[in-house]
């Protein structure tokens, strides 16, 4: 027995529908990345301190996030965040809160995995360039600021924009929470269509001309940094 593929479904309305998914998938990338890049540098800082409670509660923090499941995450905060919303804000409870969830889930939880790439970097600049900002009278967090983290940002271009292609990947987990990403409009067409095979291979190569393309940008960012 064949399958007869039928691509028909994919008309009009259904491209709206899946530009508004992939508008809600973008976001949520976009703001895991600033935030967990924002919040993995303080971690990655803390973790290099010499205060111990620091460098504890970022050691703990990275290991937590890093070892469970983001579905796992997901769900928590998916229970948690709107709770606390309502009870601080004094939101309705019919307010849809799927979306800040989700935010606060991405951007905490990729922050863990930034937060190890930015201490690599870190740890990457030769230690005579922080001597050297010593020596100019800088003290410690401006030789960080003004001389460390920019050569340690430099060398870490190409691994932190990996991290976003797998982010924007996993941004195809927020159908646990029902919030409809690309993912979810496309499988929602298929299923209403009766033709989910046809929407899910167009959702696989929208995913795959995305995350090459952005997989070509980071192989000439490494040449550049190279070179």
């Amino acid at each position: 027995m064949t399958y007869d593929f039928d691509f028909s479904v994919i008309d009009a309305s259904a491209l709206a529908v899946l530009a508004e998914g992939m508008a809600i998938s973008l976001r949520i990338a976009a703001v895991a990345v600033a935030a967990g890049i924002a919040w993995g540098t303080l971690l990655a800082l803390m973790r290099m301190s010499r205060w111990r409670a620091l460098s504890w509660f970022a050691a703990a923090y990275v290991n937590l996030f890093r070892s469970v499941p983001l579905v796992m995450v997901l769900l928590w905060f998916f229970l948690i965040v709107p709770q606390f919303l309502q009870s601080v804000l004094g939101l309705s409870p019919a307010t849809d809160t799927r979306m800040a969830s989700a935010l606060v889930a991405f951007a905490l939880f990729e922050a863990a995995y930034y937060a190890e790439i930015i201490r690599a970097g870190i740890q990457s600049v030769a230690r005579g360039q922080l001597g050297a900002a010593y020596a100019l009278g800088m003290r410690h967090w401006q030789a960080m600021r003004f001389v460390i983290l920019p050569q340690a940002f430099r060398n870490m271009v190409p691994m932190l924009l990996t991290q976003a292609i797998v982010l924007f990947q996993d941004t195809a987990l927020v159908y646990v929470i029902a919030l409809s990403d690309f993912f979810g409009a496309a499988y929602g067409i298929g299923e209403r269509g009766g033709r989910i095979v046809e929407m899910l291979l167009l959702a696989g190569a929208v995913y795959f001309v995305i995350c090459f393309s952005a997989s070509l940008l980071v192989r000439f960012c490494r040449k550049r940094i190279s070179t």
